[in-house]
């Protein structure tokens, strides 16, 4: 059985990540654009992300370009974007696809188990959300729309619950 563990994505430093990295960690896996109507969430995410990362949560950002080309840049200038204007501190990787026969082997992972609304499996814009537990289980997908804030309660419940 296939386990979030088990996928390899690239950092935006170029550098490949085993996300087996992060076993043990309640995560909050994130496509993210910088020219979209959704892209103050970043700040969210960052406030998420130093609120809780010492109790074992971490925030992952992947750029995704495939919703209007909203994410036109390479990774140099995506990272200096999101730490300039929004001094993001979690880790970002590179630019991948969501959506298609080249989605992220991860994204093909998380869109089958956690499906949105109506079982729906694409993904339908930026921003979209999976909070995974500590065992990497996907707990819940949340649409573009959810404003990291609201994902508070959800994030407190899986940090407390057994690993």
């Amino acid at each position: 059985m296939t386990s979030l563990y088990d996928f390899e994505a690239r950092a935006i430093d170029g550098t490949t990540r085993a996300l087996g990295d992060y076993a043990g960690k309640v995560l909050l896996i994130v496509n993210v654009a910088g020219k979209c109507g959704f892209t103050p969430q970043y700040a969210g995410l960052e406030a998420l992300w130093r609120d809780y990362r010492d109790r074992g949560f971490v925030v992952l950002g992947f750029p995704c370009n495939q919703f209007a080309g909203q994410e036109p840049g390479a990774e140099a200038d995506i990272a200096q974007f999101c730490s300039a204007t929004y001094d993001v501190s979690f880790p970002l990787f590179s630019k991948i696809e969501v959506n298609g026969a080249r989605a992220h082997p991860l994204y093909r992972y998380l869109k089958t188990a956690a499906p949105g609304l109506l079982g729906s499996e694409a993904i339908k814009w930026n921003f979209t959300k999976f909070l995974v537990d500590r065992t990497g289980a996907p707990i819940r997908r949340y649409a573009p729309l959810a404003p990291p804030s609201s994902l508070a309660a959800d994030i407190e419940a899986a940090l407390a619950a057994p690993a």
